[in-house]
């Protein structure tokens, strides 16, 4: 990765030799500026939160604009206090956000029901139906599901239905005016044929048959889904409007080369540079998921693997878990808050190493099971989420224990969903993780790389995210737009990951093992949290 100087910097920016990286997660929108080269200049935030409408979780396209340009309005500040010059044009750009759910739209473009966002989990039995009928697993969370299931419910909606879309597919129409989606996004809207790099035709027709069976003759899938492009594949430019939307001071010129939208699972495949076969990543965030590249397809399906594919179109097994670190950063929440009223001076970072420092002392969580389950997780058959720690009575409550506990029980629901790769075969050479947790140096990796039995790297760009992966992105597709460029996978590791200063923790087989002990007596106590969804409401 290239390193400039200060001064080249400013003319960098200047210049608007810059990729501009936007992803819209499910607790942050983020803001990434960096050269074309992957270097990160600045960065900009904005948080935000879901609410139940309805009995759904849900996001509001109004807050999605505000925190478009709050986010971009964050990263302009930055980048005026770094290097003294404001951002007026920038060479590429690129959208990113949660992956599935349901934004349904009408023939002016506006919206008909509420966004629907993939935590949602009432979409059970049209993704019965369409796994038995196209014999490919379809989880709750994908579009067609819940496009399905408004149908079997007799939405009101559905008559006045024109097309559905992803969040970045939604939010890249109104910064370039394009109805597109990358192929990594569309694959959780919908199966992709990955000799085609398009959605199934023949998938489409009996999921069509399906539909119309239930009395919904007006839909057609291929005229309701966006159009799909691969990375590097000409998606747009940044319209004036668009960049108006971005920045309200009117400082931003459009015209930037915008690159397909993609979702989260895509960026942190490119963020982590696993985007060939026998390679994939963990992302470990709100939610958590792995993403490994096959060599061949699996022998059937499974219902705690998903099929999608990378940016590029290369068809991927995805273990999709709702929970992830988020119970860890409520326990860090509430030591952060102790250290303030006994007047303790502590950064959110001195508070997670001073967590995690012990959770690798095997047998400190001895007794100790954690469950970090916020919402329903269908890996483990849970309908509903309750965060519980249970013990016994001789056990020994330490603050190692109870993080080891925590970090352990994370990564639970996403092991037993890789057992079932290791069953059919799929070999695995290296995970990269990335995501917050894994600032702490050694700690979740060393845990992670235990609990799924391979090698696990982290990056120096590890805790980059999304937003960067996003910039990454756009700028290959600029430098695709101006010239024949290599495969994917051959540009980031040339131009990106040539030197990326990775650390490998791999495991040891009493590790492993130990591990392996500890999921099969987590595993029997979910008893203890289905009992907490039954009596606590």
């Amino acid at each position: 990765m290239e390193q400039l100087t200060t001064e080249e910097t400013r003319e960098a920016i200047r210049a608007g030799s810059t990729a501009l990286g936007i992803e819209l997660g499910s607790t942050r929108i983020k803001a990434c500026l960096t050269t074309l080269g992957g270097e990160t200049l600045a960065s900009g935030g904005h948080e935000w939160e879901n609410a139940l409408v309805d009995g759904l979780w849900s996001y509001s396209l109004d807050d999605v604009r505000a925190g478009l340009r709050a986010a971009y309005a964050d990263l302009a500040v930055d980048v005026e206090r770094r290097f003294g010059v404001r951002i007026e044009q920038v060479s590429a750009v690129g959208v990113s956000a949660m992956m599935h759910g349901y934004l349904a739209l009408d023939e002016a473009g506006d919206q008909l029901v509420p966004f629907r966002t993939w935590r949602n989990v009432n979409t059970g039995r049209a993704a019965e139906a369409l796994s038995e009928a196209l014999d490919v697993n379809i989880p709750l969370r994908w579009s067609v599901a819940h496009l399905f299931q408004a149908i079997l419910d007799r939405e009101e909606h559905v008559e006045r239905l024109a097309r559905i879309t992803t969040l970045s597919g939604y939010v890249h129409e109104l910064l370039t005016g394009e109805r597109i989606l990358g192929v990594g996004d569309a694959s959780g809207m919908f199966p992709i044929d990955p000799a085609t790099g398009d959605y199934d035709q023949d998938l489409l027709r009996r999921a069509d048959e399906l539909i119309v069976a239930e009395g919904a003759w007006r839909v057609r899938l291929i005229d309701v889904l966006p159009a799909v492009r691969r990375a590097g594949e000409a998606a747009g430019r940044l319209t004036e409007e668009g960049a108006r939307l971005l920045d309200e001071t009117g400082s931003l010129g459009p015209g930037a080369v915008a690159c397909p939208p993609e979702g989260d699972a895509g960026t942190g495949m490119v963020a982590t540079n696993a985007v060939t076969p026998r390679t994939g990543n963990v992302s470990a965030g709100t939610s958590i998921f792995s993403m490994v590249v096959l060599e061949r397809p699996l022998a059937t399906r499974h219902d705690e693997i998903d099929i999608v594919t990378t940016p590029s179109g290369d068809p991927v097994a995805m273990v999709h878990c709702n929970n992830g670190a988020s119970e860890i950063g409520e326990w860090a929440r509430v030591f952060h808050e102790f250290a303030r009223a006994i007047g303790a001076s502590a950064s959110a970072d001195d508070v997670f190493t001073a967590l995690l420092s012990g959770a690798l002392d095997q047998g400190a969580d001895d007794g100790i099971l954690a469950y970090n389950h916020l919402s329903g997780e269908p890996i483990v058959g849970l309908d509903e989420g309750r965060p519980v720690i249970a013990r016994t009575p001789g056990s020994a409550l330490s603050l190692a224990g109870l993080m080891r506990a925590q970090v352990r029980g994370s990564f639970a629901t996403l092991a037993i969903g890789m057992r079932t790769l290791a069953d059919e075969g799929v070999e695995i050479d290296e995970l990269r993780a990335h995501g917050g947790v894994f600032r702490t140096q050694g700690v979740a990796q060393q845990l992670l790389a235990e609990a799924l039995g391979v090698p696990v790297a982290v990056a120096d760009t590890a805790s980059e995210g999304g937003a960067w992966g996003m910039a990454v992105l756009a700028a290959y597709a600029h430098a695709c737009s101006e010239s024949t460029q290599p495969a994917l996978s051959d540009w980031l590791s040339e131009r990106i990951f040539a030197s990326d200063g990775s650390v490998t923790i791999a495991p040891d087989i009493d590790a492993i093992d130990d591990h392996a002990a500890f999921l099969d007596r987590w595993s029997d106590g979910l008893e203890i949290e289905r009992a907490a969804v039954r009596t606590m409401s």
